[in-house]
């Protein structure tokens, strides 16, 4: 036991938790949202999977490891899409786990409007929408 009294939090439930903190999107809404300039879509998956799959045009491609320091609007390696703390985003992995993740994390730096891809990537294509090999 450790310490702090804590049991450990299994992933199922930590998603769970940190899904409860904003409303996830359908891949139809965050079509719509990106086509009408109200979501940057941003694509976690790594290289292999773009390659096999394609790619969400005008999704912005960054891999996770580096995602963090990419949007942060006060960072030094931000992307010029970073542009505030109001920013929409809807990060989109392979199947709508680890963007989950990755929101909540946005969260945590203050980007308040993150959210992810239900279903993700996968969603994205089974529903019909726009994909570049």
């Amino acid at each position: 036991m450790s310490g702090s009294g804590h049991l450990p939090v299994g992933i199922d439930e930590l998603l769970e938790r940190v899904r409860t903190g904003y409303q996830r999107v359908a891949a139809h809404e965050a079509h719509e949202a990106a086509r009408t300039g109200d979501a940057l879509l941003v694509d976690i998956r790594y290289a292999a999977l773009r390659e096999r799959d394609g790619v969400i045009p005008g999704a912005l491609v960054i891999e996770r490891n580096e995602l963090e320091w990419r949007l942060d609007p006060q960072g030094s390696h931000k992307t010029p899409e970073a542009t505030g703390h109001d920013l929409r985003i809807v990060v989109i992995c392979n199947e709508g786990y680890a963007s989950s993740l990755a929101a909540a994390s946005l969260h945590q730096l203050g980007l308040h409007r993150a959210t992810d891809l239900i279903g993700g990537f996968q969603a994205w294509k089974a529903a019909g929408l726009p994909i570049t090999p």
